[in-house]
């Protein structure tokens, strides 16, 4: 192996190995490995100088944009104003020019003072401090030797950083989990100080030497963090706590925050005062050498110690739990534990955590309080969903300005002015909005970033047709305003309005805009007179977008015009005959009216969300993005071919809009699932979640659509990959089934669900 899988980002550099305090629980001196006793009391000027290059020389090698050095003990202040600065110097010059320098120091806080403070601030190091409560809780451990209480020193340390000239410093506090300790007196002790966050660590233990559980409770680690959790929650979580922010997070399909809980694979090295390059501290906690690689920073680089085994299999994510663990549907947050909490003599550390219980009420627990405020608005309706898709429409617009950059020039800088003037009335933000909710502006926004970011020379010319929604913007707005846009190829085309010939084919050219009367008027800033145009009448120069109902709708696009249309698996039909649209549009009245009879409640809910319908032709082509509320039709005369057809289209856009704006699962492919649908396959969970959302929309249409979705949806609400919201939709779609089919067969679960890692 040359280099990393992931490479280090983050080196603990242990600067002194001895500490002031005698704390019972401390794994470094009281638990399994002791090779503190023959390492040097303090880290030598040649191992800082060494360890300084070779992190340069790592983060050269992977173009790392930034990397951490804490610096740790035993008690790092006992190392001394001096030789901190020797540390802080030495790696701020062998990174200087490489990669951005976060240095941080986390210290039981007795020895701080103004004189170590001055240098931190010299340097940005960051200060943690440990502190396990108030004073109660924190005396059942941090003492002296001689028995002494060191909370009031600790208490006065962090009374120190909180000074204003401090403050910018501080880390927060990390508190050792004790279940004989009050919770809540623990939280209100630390939350008095006004930490930046805190962080609750597990104590260390192993299946070999488990925790202490003084009730017998397999959760009792559990029942007391919740605890704290709800009365975080009802102070109005006045403290970031990052165990707590990281369930949340991985509940919602996000990163896990820290070491102890999620997949993520480990990014740290350990350099000890002798030089020895070793694996995560904690592991001492396991067995005598167990953090051990045989390293050292004179003879080995970092890569090499990412090549050992022991830290490869810190790497390995999800495959790197155990099979209990793999099968689990909290392993995305709980990620199988703190590596060396799943440490046994007879299998190693192939187990799960010797906290599961506890990881797994924990989770449930945080889900059970959190869930419905953690479900995205996207979900509750058509309307939210709407309203989720335009803010992302708007967010791209916003992207797209930033990455230009400049690079519009005064054409971009003007019709970005004239949309902000439009935004200042309510009729000109109405025009805006209705222009930036057309389903293809989405594709023009995706096609013009993913040019800008490809380096696409044409890319900045795409971006320029902003003047061309702008106009159309303000004619739906009825304002005043004259919007300068362009034509391309002798065409002037309006989103959401109509194409008009102003000039020659390959011709190109700019004319003004302004709205009048029921339509607008266009002049060529070559010269001539304005030309009048009534928007939704067709004439010999002017293709209106056309309008049309459904039933009782109000009414749809008719969109054969809009040059980013062609946006779907079949490619776009082109402009129809007013007879061909006459024609589409009474094929596709029939089919609506079969849906209305049959799937009644989907139809009400097309008609809440569905805006643009574009003919297709048949064939196939690979889909782009495209915003919410468009689908598109191949034609063809089977009446009830038509309405699955529109059916499956609206089924695959809810869905795709739904993701677009919210997530529904994470580690997608991460495991594989027998598919109900075809036994010899096995598909990803987007694949289950896609087919059956698909077929239990069919269902209304032909009940034989049902097969397999029982099973489907047994395997989804047992996986692991569902979020908060996926899990929201997993229980809306058995209700859906319900509803349409009754209660029969939908209350069958299979015993197991077949499925498997990749690895």
């Amino acid at each position: 192996m040359t280099g990393p899988a992931v490479p280090f980002r983050e080196i603990i550099l242990k600067v002194h190995s001895r500490c002031d305090l005698a704390c019972d629980h401390c794994y470094v001196y009281e638990h399994a490995d002791q090779s503190w006793r023959t390492r040097p009391k303090t880290v030598s000027d040649q191992v800082i100088s060494k360890t300084a290059q070779r992190l340069a020389e790592h983060a050269k090698t992977h173009a790392l944009p930034s990397v951490s050095v804490i610096l740790h003990g035993g008690e790092p202040l006992l190392a001394g104003p001096a030789r901190l600065r020797r540390v802080c110097e030495e790696f701020g010059s062998a990174l200087a020019g490489i990669a951005e320098l976060d240095l941080r120091i986390h210290t039981n806080g007795l020895q701080l003072s103004p004189r170590y403070l001055d240098l931190f601030d010299e340097f940005d190091v960051k200060v943690g401090i440990s502190l396990d409560g108030d004073r109660e809780a924190n005396d059942r451990h941090r003492r002296f030797a001689d028995g002494r209480s060191s909370h009031p020193l600790v208490l006065k340390a962090v009374e120190l950083l909180r000074q204003d000239r401090y403050s910018h410093l501080n880390l927060g506090l990390l508190c050792t989990i004790d279940i004989e300790n009050d919770p809540h007196a623990v939280l209100d002790a630390l939350v008095a100080l006004d930490p930046p966050l805190i962080d609750f660590l597990l104590p260390h233990a192993t299946w070999e030497e488990p925790p202490p559980r003084p009730d017998g409770s397999p959760t009792a680690y559990a029942e007391w963090l919740l605890a704290i959790f709800d009365r975080w929650q009802d102070q109005g979580r006045p403290v970031p706590v990052r165990l707590f922010s990281s369930v949340l997070s991985t509940l919602s399909g996000g990163p896990s925050l820290t070491e102890s809980l999620g997949l993520a694979p480990t990014d740290l090295v350990v350099v000890e005062t002798d030089g020895q390059l070793e694996q995560v501290d904690s592991l001492k906690s396991a067995y005598e050498g167990a953090a051990a690689t045989g390293f050292d920073v004179f003879s080995h680089s970092f890569d090499d110690v990412a090549a050992h085994p022991g830290v490869q299999a810190r790497q390995l994510g999800l495959a790197g739990v155990s099979e209990t663990c793999r099968k689990c549907p909290v392993v995305r947050s709980c990620g199988g534990g703190l590596y060396t909490h799943r440490y046994s003599p007879a299998n190693d550390f192939d187990n799960p955590s010797v906290y599961c219980a506890d990881l797994e009420a924990l989770v449930r627990g945080i889900e059970a309080r959190t869930g419905a405020a953690m479900v995205s608005p996207a979900l509750s309706g058509p309307r939210e969903l709407a309203a989720g898709q335009h803010d992302l429409t708007r967010t791209l617009l916003a992207a797209l300005h930033g990455t230009l950059d400049g690079r519009g020039g005064a054409r971009w800088d003007e019709a970005w002015g004239l949309a902000g003037a439009l935004e200042a009335s309510a009729e000109g933000a109405a025009g805006l909005d209705h222009v930036l909710a057309h389903p293809y502006t989405r594709t023009w926004l995706l096609d013009v970033l993913e040019g800008l970011h490809a380096e696409r020379p044409e890319a900045v010319g795409q971006a320029l047709r902003l003047p061309s929604y702008v106009a159309a913007a303000a004619v739906r707005a009825g304002t005043g305003l004259e919007v300068p846009a362009d034509f391309r190829d002798g065409r002037l085309f309006l989103p959401t309005l109509g194409e008009l010939r102003v000039g020659g084919p390959g011709e190109a050219g700019r004319v003004r805009v302004r709205a009048e009367g029921e339509g607008f008027t266009v002049r060529r800033e070559s010269g001539g007179g304005p030309r009048t145009v009534r928007s939704g009448t067709e004439g010999p120069d002017w293709l209106p977008v056309r309008h049309f109902t459904l039933g009782g709708t109000p009414g749809f696009v008719l969109d054969d015009l809009d040059p980013y249309r062609d946006c779907f698996e079949a490619p776009a039909a082109p402009r129809l005959a007013p007879a061909e649209a006459e024609a589409w549009t009474e094929a596709v009245g029939r089919a609506w009216e079969l849906l209305e009879r049959s799937a009644p409640a989907q139809t009400a809910d097309a008609v809440e969300r569905l805006t643009t319908l574009t003919p297709l032709v048949e064939g196939r082509k690979a889909g782009r993005p495209h915003g919410y509320g468009s689908l598109g039709l191949a034609m063809t005369g089977d009446t009830r071919e038509l309405a699955l057809s529109l059916l499956r289209a609206l089924r695959r856009t809810r869905l795709r809009a739904l993701l677009d704006v919210t997530d529904l699962y994470a580690l997608d492919g991460a495991w594989k699932y027998r598919s109900p649908w075809d036994h010899h396959m096995k598909i990803p969970f987007s694949g289950l979640l896609s087919t059956a959302y698909e077929r239990v929309g069919l269902s209304a249409l032909d009940p034989a659509f049902m097969d397999g979705v029982p099973e489907a949806l047994d395997m989804m609400e047992a996986a692991a990959e569902p979020t908060v919201g996926g899990k929201r939709l997993l229980g809306s779609l058995r209700d859906e089934a319900r509803g349409v089919h009754g209660t029969s067969g939908m209350n069958i679960r299979t015993n197991a669900v077949d499925q498997e890692p990749v690895r």
